[in-house]
């Protein structure tokens, strides 16, 4: 019933939800998602309008006049909320999808194309050509940071809430899925459905203890994750989560606003490449840590 909706019925777990969405963006995302329901439309839809906010807002980074980037800044803030509020949207709706799933990955990703292209044409300009070497590795490291972190989110999910409560995709299921979809009337969603192969396989390429785990749980338990794992699994990985929401939005955003107020945004591809990488390092060899004594485990359990 409508009167039942609430803010805590939109979030995924309180698990990986971070400070700065719990008292900003999931309240106004939560609003946001009951206009856009009121109106009739639809999570994909509210996805595509935060592609378009996210990617303007990139373009307001290419001045050097500071109030055109408070601009940008405070446009980037709003495609964040259209970006939360297309998940709660789906949650308070029933209404997910695949395609929902690849458009709400690509949606950061496209922001901050838009971004380092206006950042590298504004330093250009000023006389730093080679800034396009440093933004392109920048931004290949922010890929994997992102997508990483965004698979060990719904990993912890799936052992949560199992998979009616995760996002979690295999790639073998995937493929099969797109060589028996016809092309004909299907152009869009099978170009879209290879992104997404390619966005799992890589997901999986960097997790290999974890994928080895998966395996024998859908080999010995036929896919349903027992009790005792899903508890012993979120005891040990839960702490974990901090590190998935600092290579996501949040930490981007504040760390990006802060060079653009100074001035000096070219530290802020090295923040990318140097800090964050750390991060994303310590946090595969501890994941990997995690599968590997539970598939260790579970091949010795009786």
């Amino acid at each position: 019933m409508e009167g039942k909706i609430t803010i805590a019925s939109t979030l995924k777990s309180s698990d990986t939800e971070e400070w700065w969405d719990i008292v900003f963006t999931r309240p106004l995302g939560f609003y946001l998602a009951l206009f856009y329901k009121n109106l009739r439309i639809t999570p994909n839809q509210v996805t595509l309008v935060s592609i378009i906010l996210g990617t303007l807002a990139g373009c307001l980074f290419y001045s050097a006049d500071l109030t055109v980037n408070v601009a940008g800044m405070l446009l980037l803030v709003f495609a964040n909320l259209h970006d939360s509020a297309d998940g709660q949207l789906a949650r308070m709706t029933n209404n997910k999808t695949q395609l929902g799933r690849i458009l709400d990955g690509l949606a950061g990703n496209i922001w901050f194309i838009s971004i380092y292209v206006a950042i590298c044409l504004r330093l250009t300009l000023q006389g730093y050509p080679e800034i396009w070497i440093l933004a392109s590795f920048s931004g290949a490291c922010h890929v994997i940071q992102a997508t990483m972190a965004d698979y060990y989110r719904n990993i912890h999910l799936l052992f949560i809430n199992g998979k009616a409560g995760s996002e979690v995709d295999n790639s073998e299921e995937l493929i099969k899925e797109f060589e028996n979809l016809p092309w004909k009337k299907n152009y869009f969603r099978k170009i879209m459905l290879g992104f997404y192969i390619n966005y799992t396989k890589q997901q999986e390429f960097f997790s290999k203890n974890l994928q080895a785990l998966l395996h024998l749980i859908r080999t010995k338990y036929n896919n349903t994750i027992p009790s005792w794992l899903s508890a012993e699994f979120r005891e040990k990985d839960k702490y974990l989560m901090k590190y998935t929401n600092i290579l996501t939005f949040n930490t981007r955003m504040f760390a990006l606003f802060f060079c653009i107020l100074i001035n000096k945004p070219y530290i802020y591809f090295l923040f990318e490449i140097i800090v964050m990488n750390i991060i994303l390092a310590y946090l595969i060899i501890s994941q990997e840590r995690i599968s590997k004594y539970f598939a260790n485990k579970i091949e010795h359990a009786g």
